[in-house]
């Protein structure tokens, strides 16, 4: 951060401009803790060394030591790089330069059938949240960004996901907040820059056999090519679709609250609901009863509700060798018949 010119004699010292962008970042941060509306929060940062995660970090480190929040850095090392660990102790390094506390986690990840972004990604947030019960935190701050919710939203509709796919992330999740998601990438960039602070580019971002990836490049091509916010307007319809997948799963979740755990339910249940809700009661029904949510989607969902709707019977297979059978006057989720 540059500094104004030394006072003249007699003068009051002068203290050091704020860029704009750092005190974006500030902001946003007091603005998310305001509205969760904890007083004198305890929060886990989680620091990953790119410019998002050091914005974030530089900020809260400011209102750690002003007493507004009680702050610890924490990184998360997946040991996928031979670099990652020197990339955390100096991370930590910086974090307890600027005041506040900090840790390095080691993590082990096996992609197994979720691929290795998913299951990093499992094991970063199981530590992160290790780590805010033994601190006893109020949240996890993450970096998440608005480039990081428009390129969510893409995704979502690369797949044909539903609304609430589309919905993107949520402020709150949890104990999960994320304060910038109403700040752009180049904001956070811009604060590490006019602030001196050194960030890592982690390589793996720009390795394209990793969806998300593709995804920002093809979003920065599209901006440029249209001349269009793209970012903002996607970010924008997250924030629409979450509104809207809200009010519905509330409904869905009072409507089914009777046959959660209920392996056998009468397919008259489902009668007098409508096509938005269906869909999302079966999905409930089925993940109280131990369905893995991330191993079936929309189709499978969808075609269950199609032989409900009908009345016909059917079979039709689920993960973990069950499966859902619509016969007579019921729907049954129970363990798949092997074939003789």
């Amino acid at each position: 951060m540059s500094t104004a010119e030394g006072p003249h004699a007699g003068s009051s010292p002068r203290r050091p401009t704020l860029d704009p962008a750092s005190g974006a970042v500030r902001g946003a941060v007091r603005a998310g803790l305001a509205a969760a509306g904890t007083s004198d929060p305890g929060v886990i940062v989680a620091v990953s060394g790119g410019a998002d995660s050091m914005a974030l970090l530089h900020a809260s480190a400011f209102l750690h030591r002003r007493g507004e929040i009680r702050a610890r850095a924490v990184t998360v090392d997946h040991g996928l790089q031979t670099v990652t660990a020197e990339v955390a102790a100096r991370v930590a390094a910086a974090a307890e330069s600027w005041g506040v506390p900090a840790e390095v986690v080691t993590v082990s990840i096996d992609a197994g059938e979720e691929g290795l972004e998913a299951a990093a990604r499992t094991a970063r947030y199981a530590a992160l949240e290790t780590a805010r019960v033994a601190a006893g935190a109020d949240w996890i701050l993450t970096a998440h960004t608005r480039s990081d919710q428009a390129e969510t939203v893409l995704l979502g509709l690369m797949r044909g996901s539903g609304t609430r796919s589309l919905a993107g992330m949520s402020p709150l999740t949890g104990h999960l907040m994320r304060p910038l998601l109403g700040l752009d990438r180049d904001q956070t960039e811009a604060s590490c820059r006019a602030q001196g602070i050194g960030i890592w580019n982690d390589p793996m971002n720009a390795d394209t056999a990793f969806t998300r990836v593709r995804a920002r490049q093809l979003l920065a091509g599209l901006e440029a090519e249209l001349g269009r916010p793209i970012t903002a307007n996607l970010a924008r319809t997250a924030d629409l679709c979450r509104a809207d997948a809200d009010f519905i799963d509330a409904r869905a979740e009072a409507a089914g609250r009777q046959i959660r755990g209920t392996a056998s339910v009468p397919v008259d249940f489902f009668s007098d609901f409508d096509e938005a809700l269906i869909g999302r009661v079966i999905r409930r029904w089925l993940i109280s009863l131990g369905v893995p949510a991330q191993e079936f989607g929309a189709v499978r969902v969808g075609e269950i509700a199609a032989l409900v709707r009908a009345g016909r019977c059917g079979r039709l297979s689920l993960p973990q060798d069950t499966e859902v059978v619509v016969a007579g006057d019921r729907i049954i989720h129970r363990r798949a018949l092997k074939a003789r």
